[in-house]
């Protein structure tokens, strides 16, 4: 696994986050286990949300968490808030209600960065402010991004908000590009030089914003993996030559093919496979060429001008 800098100068993450969404039906020692086996293979950043069953995920970790207590020193915990039941909340209220019930069912006393998931149409950036500044001072919140949110909705934001925005969680994989096709087909009256963010990939590359692709083995909006999916049959074939090759899997090479961007990209993985995991934390050691790495993107289908 390889370390990277994010939210903080003085703290290195692994390069690849474990998402816990699913993780509500473990036991505690069950859960435990889990958090120790993915820190064994390097993995120190766990993503969470409020929301991830009904909240019963943040609870099942922190029964984890204490069975064990010397892990909490070992891991960054990250957690979003701001989706209720067929609405978005920025209010103030929300968020500091959601971090002291995030703090309580996660059993800490302080959660290492906070993201807003889904942006709210009715946000007031001086509420968020205010928000932010009680939970950094009060030291339950250590740093702040966003998840979803387009180059302009951060800006919005950064009016009134004064703590950085370090993350921004989108999703992104080999099959789900429009963040990376749209730059390859500036001006052009074709489908992937449709903008649909704002050139968002530059945008956190200027403003050192790390980007965490959520569903990074996904081919639509939580709609199944493209891995030895039958409709990607040339991208697949294309994934087990490339593994084979560089002496991996077809998992490994599709996050590689993210790590192989320039940017700082965190990828977050939502298996709960130990044996995937691995595969996984060994793929941030592979570095593809870029003649492989082109060939990826277009057996994916998209094109060059």
């Amino acid at each position: 696994m390889k370390y990277i800098k994010t939210f903080s100068e003085n703290i290195e993450v692994s390069q690849v986050a474990l998402g816990c969404m699913r993780i509500a039906d473990m036991s505690a020692s069950e859960a435990e286990r889990y958090i120790s086996e993915a820190v064994e293979l390097g993995y120190n950043y766990f993503d969470h949300a409020d929301i991830y069953g009904g909240g019963e995920c943040e609870r099942v970790f922190g029964s984890g968490l204490a069975l064990n207590k010397s892990l909490r020193d070992k891991i960054i915990i990250q957690t979003k808030c701001g989706i209720r039941k067929e609405m978005y909340d920025f209010s103030k209220e929300h968020i500091l209600n959601s971090v002291d019930n995030s703090l309580k069912s996660l059993g800490v006393e302080k959660i290492d960065v906070l993201l807003l998931h889904r942006p709210d149409l009715l946000m007031e950036p001086e509420e968020v402010a205010e928000a932010f500044d009680y939970l950094y001072e009060s030291g339950k919140v250590g740093a702040f991004g966003v998840s979803n949110h387009s180059a302009s909705q951060i800006e919005l934001l950064k009016t009134a908000v004064k703590q950085d925005i370090k993350i921004n969680q989108m999703q992104l994989s080999i099959t789900n590009a429009t963040m990376i096709s749209s730059g390859a087909n500036v001006n052009l009256q074709n489908r992937d030089g449709i903008n649909y963010d704002g050139y968002l990939r530059d945008y956190c590359r200027l403003n050192s914003i790390t980007v965490q692709p959520w569903s990074p083995l996904q081919h639509g909006f939580i709609s199944g993996t493209f891995l030895e999916n039958p409709d990607f049959e040339e991208l697949n074939i294309k994934l087990r030559n490339l593994a084979e090759k560089y002496g991996t899997t077809d998992t490994g090479i599709a996050i590689a093919w993210l790590l192989r961007l320039p940017e700082k990209m965190q990828p977050v993985v939502g298996s709960i496979n130990v044996t995937r995991l691995e595969e996984i934390s060994k793929a941030a050691d592979i570095s593809l060429s870029r003649e492989d790495w082109y060939d990826i993107y277009l057996t994916a289908g998209y094109k060059l001008p």
